[in-house]
């Protein structure tokens, strides 16, 4: 739930006034703090130029309050639990309550007053990841600003200069803080009127090494991580994305992981309409179904949901979409194990030898660690899905209230629409002679 806490001390202020002298020590404001993970009805402007806020999955959009003409946010670095799904939890590092931290809104043109404190056991900054600011408030470690140190609270100003869609992330000891989940989105609507969504999601990818049966991320990995996140959610943990049918559907995507991601969306086409370096021309817009996310960049998806039912959003390299039980297997398809299987038995009864016919588990049962989860999971209506880490489903349906999110439950499939089936298989067609004897004869 949405909670204030005071954060107020004399170590946070002092922090504070020696970034900016503007700012006096009474007027830092309290940090909401979001301990759900699911996500969080949108926080529609009450003042000033109107738009569709955003939903983030699995998260929250950060409060404001006004002080004069200055939107002003509190961020508190901290270390965090976060359930990836039901069965697995991790211990992070994130902000207020959770990780990745709240979405941060504005508007463009808002003058913005961001307090951070750090409630980590080391130094810290934040860094504005796509946002053009004055060099001071960018957030590096060492070049533009001192560290944040343990206790202490900085302030970052800085105009919204341009809409877009952009991250934020630290400078400091970056390769631990954000293998330990230190990171969030930023959206910054236009001023001027646009042509506007009716639903607008956010998240950000990340990635973890956690071995099964622990719980803090192993932050020297580099390259074999085994839980491939969307907003530290792993399939069937992920938000679903309800959409009413006709709706125009914005996704925006920021990848903060060590690989790009080709995202497939299933019974759409859609345009990549921006990056976190802006919007792109329409005129140099084309459709899509799939489209990479590199490392460090953001891309923003628009699309018409007109074909209603239950579809897929995933990334397409079948490894991400597995989860932490997905390492270290070998391929035995075609390989008869029945010897080891009577071997392995005697020595552990619970053990299983599979993998002779192809790994599909949705059936099976076996048993794991604490802490962890199967290497794909998740259920339908038709059966096991057999998906992990990052998938989830846009389902569209006619007749959702404006800001209804909840998850609609079940496509029902118009009768005859489901594929089915037959009664009898026909007979394979005669084949006479090998490939190349045909090839021979046609020549």
């Amino acid at each position: 739930m949405l909670s204030r806490r005071t954060l107020l001390g004399s170590a946070a202020l002092a922090g504070a006034s020696a970034v900016s002298g503007r700012v006096q020590a009474a007027a830092i404001p309290d940090a909401p703090v979001m301990d759900k993970a699911v996500m969080q009805p949108p926080l529609h402007p009450s003042a000033g130029p109107d738009y569709q806020p955003v939903v983030t999955l699995n998260g929250w959009s950060l409060p404001f309050r006004m002080n004069g003409d200055w939107k002003e946010f509190h961020l508190v670095a901290e270390p965090v639990t976060r359930e990836f799904a039901p069965g697995m939890s991790a211990h992070l590092w994130g902000y207020n309550g959770q990780s990745p931290g709240p979405t941060i809104e504005a508007v463009e043109g808002d003058k913005i007053r961001i307090f951070v404190t750090n409630k980590l056991p080391e130094y810290t900054t934040v860094h504005w990841h796509g946002v053009i600011l004055p060099c001071g408030m960018d957030g590096v470690g060492g070049l533009t600003q001192p560290h944040i140190q343990p206790g202490k609270t900085f302030v970052y100003e800085f105009e919204m200069k341009h809409a877009g869609t952009f991250m934020y992330h630290p400078h400091a000891d970056e390769m631990v803080q954000m293998a330990m989940g230190m990171m969030g989105m930023i959206v910054v609507h236009p001023r001027a009127p646009v042509p506007p969504v009716d639903r607008d999601f956010v998240f950000v990818m990340a990635t973890y090494r956690i071995e099964p049966g622990s719980y803090l991320p192993k932050v020297t990995e580099m390259t074999d991580f085994n839980m491939w996140t969307w907003n530290s959610r792993v399939f069937p943990g992920i938000d679903t994305l309800p959409v009413r049918l006709g709706d125009k559907v914005r996704i925006r995507i920021g990848n903060l992981t060590m690989t790009n991601h080709p995202i497939h969306l299933h019974g759409h086409k859609f345009k990549v309409t921006g990056t976190d370096g802006g919007w792109i021309p329409e005129v140099a817009q084309f459709p899509e179904t799939t489209t990479d996310v590199p490392v460090g960049t953001v891309r923003v998806l628009d699309f018409i949901a007109d074909n209603p039912g239950d579809w897929a959003l995933h990334c397409h390299k079948s490894h991400h979409t597995m989860n932490a039980m997905g390492h270290d297997m070998r391929n035995l398809i075609g390989v008869s194990r029945k010897e080891l299987a009577r071997a392995v038995g005697k020595l552990s009864p619970d053990g299983m030898v599979m993998g002779n016919t192809g790994m599909a588990m949705g059936t099976m049962e076996m048993p794991a660690p604490d802490n962890t989860l199967p290497m794909m999971t998740g259920n339908g209506q038709f059966g096991p899905i057999e998906m992990g880490g990052m998938f989830t489903v846009v389902k569209v349906r006619e007749g959702l209230a404006r800001d209804d999110y909840r998850d609609p439950g079940p496509y029902q499939f118009p009768a005859g629409s489901v594929a089915y089936e037959v009664a009898s298989a026909p007979e394979p067609p005669q084949r006479t002679g090998s490939a190349a004897t045909q090839t021979r004869t046609q020549r």
